[in-house]
């Protein structure tokens, strides 16, 4: 089949924890934050962990995703949690986490620019992306990789609605699209069920909110792999299967 013909035409790739490591630096800024919290309460007894991420989902809806989102739950956890006897020189340090974290570098993960140069050669490739449009801007310029995507989208959701708006715009079907990414809820469940293909890449560790989504593991139009260098030969398998079920659907 012909490029022109072929069914797969566009890959989308996410970016954090799929291109970059991002969730160990979160990990990193929640641990400092257990330690600060720990001189005022009892981290196990106080369920500190379970209850700033109960207030940072609460606060999703008001401040999105990202670092500075975290930083005003984290303040707001430790207010709560503390009864209020957090000192004030505590609250800079908990803001001085949040800045930090806005700071860290930008790590390729390896294998990865190889695999993206690899299936920009064959589809064309975007990068969508969700959190704070700064920051995410600043990691996507420092990644060295914002040339090979010709498109680059920095949403504030990851789901089905705003996946549908972005095929809307790229003119293309969502049969003929497959994202990867790290993230059952935010980029396998939704194009999976909008009729696209996509490719599960689960980092080391991932924030429970990015697993909270029912994905059937056995659709044929998913693939999983355990590294960057597997994911050209997952995008190839998943593009001949494309291709197949087009063939028949035209028989039919």
């Amino acid at each position: 089949m012909s490029d022109g013909a072929r069914t797969l035409q566009m890959v989308g790739f996410d970016a954090d924890d799929t291109l970059w490591r991002s969730e160990d630096y979160y990990r990193e800024a929640q641990d400092a934050f257990e330690r600060i919290l720990s001189a005022y309460v009892d981290l196990h007894d106080a369920r500190v962990a379970e209850r700033l991420y109960e207030v940072e989902k609460r606060n999703l809806a008001l401040f999105g995703y990202g670092v500075k989102g975290m930083t005003l739950s984290m303040v707001e956890a430790a207010v709560t949690i503390t009864g209020e006897r957090i000192g004030a020189r505590d609250l800079h340090r908990i803001v001085e986490i949040g800045k930090e974290l806005l700071r860290h570098p930008v790590e390729l993960l390896p294998g990865i620019r190889e695999a993206v140069e690899a299936i920009a050669r064959e589809y064309r490739v975007v990068l969508i992306t969700k959190g704070d449009l700064f920051h995410q801007e600043a990691k996507v310029r420092q990644c060295g990789l914002a040339d090979v995507f010709g498109r680059i989208e920095i949403v504030s959701e990851k789901d089905a609605a705003t996946y549908a708006r972005l095929l809307r715009e790229f003119e293309l079907p969502a049969h003929r699209f497959l994202m990867i990414g790290n993230s059952l809820r935010s980029d396998i469940a939704p194009v999976l069920a909008l009729g696209g293909w996509g490719v599960h890449m689960p980092y080391r560790v991932t924030w429970a909110h990015e697993n909270e989504a029912e994905v059937d593991a056995d659709s044929p139009r998913l693939r999983v792999v355990d590294a960057p260098q597997a994911l050209p030969a997952a995008v190839a398998e998943l593009a001949a299967l494309a291709d197949r079920t087009a063939a028949l659907g035209n028989r039919g």
